[in-house]
């Protein structure tokens, strides 16, 4: 069968460097950092005493009191972002057919805050069992889809997809999957994540993940710097609306961009650790590629993984040298984490925006942080140090790889008839 084509006609974000996609993009092109000092909890007693946080975003303002109180935040962020990004695309759900509109989300672990209030109160407390009634809706991780598509009223396939940091591709390539294979028109897709509390810090922290730069949290993440020492907790939203060309046609939408591949893969090694030759991420890169019918030669931007861990990013680059070869030199690398924090579930989605406005704005976000070179890293690749840099964009590839050795990758190209 012949595929359909898929576009991109929407974007929304909140993130730790700006809650509306134009000023997300114009922190990145500025190499903005949004690390900072926690100020959601106490946090003396901690080993990082730093996030990326969101800032200014007021739930209650947004939602209303009473239905803030019902949802997590990680859906608060999911359902602030999708309205960005639902505005953005010129959507008249009246006029459409919701049943063949479909909402697929990623998040990575879900309503942690929830959980943690709710087990701590439960732990203050005599025994007796005194739990929310909102408890558990307010805690899954499928209930941020749920409420998508309660709040637009559409019918169409709803679910959620959890493989870590690589949560949010996933759900942007069974999205695309869906719209090629003519079984929706339309969906909202993205990923969200809220894990900035004492739960989440003291488990990165425990397993001895996150940066400990307490003396300097804006320059904290550092991917492929030599003296990196651990991702920065990032949280906050990105939604893409994906469509159906002909679909997006007919209604007059305007056009970012169209997804042309995606691929999966698994490291099948260890429950943390990269594998060590980067044999996953490079199988992952090999199969979006091959599912876009693309060679190496034709990627002009990846905006990688890259979590500034001492093994992560080396991994990556190994598996990026075998995946393109010779063409390594040719394109640019950049690694947004840098300057938002590590998203978890929701870097996905964060960073195939950035990588579809690298597209169609020709400019490559920076890495920044970058102060002195790592010798295990070939001095004549690309990494996009400390400055944004304009270039011609025709193909971008975003890659998401997660705890569990889940690897995920996007591409996206420019949009011609």
């Amino acid at each position: 069968m012949e595929f359909k084509r898929v576009v991109v006609t929407g974007l929304g974000a909140l993130t730790p460097i700006g809650n509306t996609v134009p000023e997300y993009w114009n922190s990145l092109i500025n190499g903005v950092s949004g690390a900072a000092f926690i100020k959601s909890f106490d946090v003396e007693k901690f080993k990082t005493k730093f996030a990326c946080e969101v800032k200014g975003f007021d739930a209650e303002g947004f939602l209303g009191r009473k239905e803030a109180r019902k949802l997590d935040p990680f859906v608060q962020y999911a359902l602030f972002s999708t309205e960005e990004a639902v505005k953005d695309a010129g959507v008249d759900f009246d006029k459409l057919d919701t049943s063949r509109i479909g909402v697929i989300w990623g998040s990575g672990i879900g309503g942690l805050k929830t959980f943690l209030d709710e087990v701590v109160n439960f732990a203050k407390g005599d025994g007796t069992p005194k739990f929310n009634p909102f408890f558990i809706p307010k805690m899954i991780a499928d209930i941020a889809p749920g409420h998508i598509s309660i709040k637009y009223g559409l019918r169409g396939p709803n679910f959620t997809t959890v493989s870590a940091c690589a949560s949010s591709n996933n759900s942007l390539i069974d999205a695309f999957n869906y719209l090629r294979l003519g079984k929706a028109n339309m969906f909202i897709t993205g990923g969200s994540e809220a894990i900035i509390n004492e739960a989440g810090i003291g488990g990165f922290n425990a397993m001895h993940a996150l940066s400990t730069r307490n003396d300097d949290p804006t320059t904290a993440s550092r991917p492929f710097d030599l003296d990196r020492d651990g991702f920065v907790a990032g949280e906050g939203a990105g939604t893409i609306i994906l469509e159906e060309l002909e679909h997006a046609l007919k209604r007059g939408a305007k056009i970012y961009a169209e997804m042309v591949g995606g691929g999966m893969s698994a490291d099948a090694y260890h429950m943390t650790a990269p594998h060590p030759d980067g044999l996953g991420a490079s199988l992952v890169m090999k199969a979006a590629l091959e599912d876009a019918g693309l060679q190496p030669s034709d990627i002009d931007y990846v905006n990688v993984h890259g979590t500034s861990t001492p093994i992560g990013d080396p991994q990556e680059v190994k598996a990026i040298t075998d995946a393109f070869g010779d063409h390594i030199y040719n394109i640019n690398i950049s690694s947004t984490k840098s300057m938002t924090g590590h998203l978890l579930g929701a870097a996905g989605a964060v960073e195939a925006i950035a990588s579809i406005l690298a597209l169609q704005h020709g400019i490559v976000p920076p890495t920044i942080n970058h102060f002195t070179d790592d010798p295990a890293f070939d001095p004549k690749i690309n990494f996009t140090f400390n400055t944004a840099q304009k270039r011609e964009i025709n193909i971008v590839q975003s890659n998401g790889f997660g705890f569990g050795g889940h690897n995920a990758s996007v591409i996206f190209k420019k949009y011609q008839q």
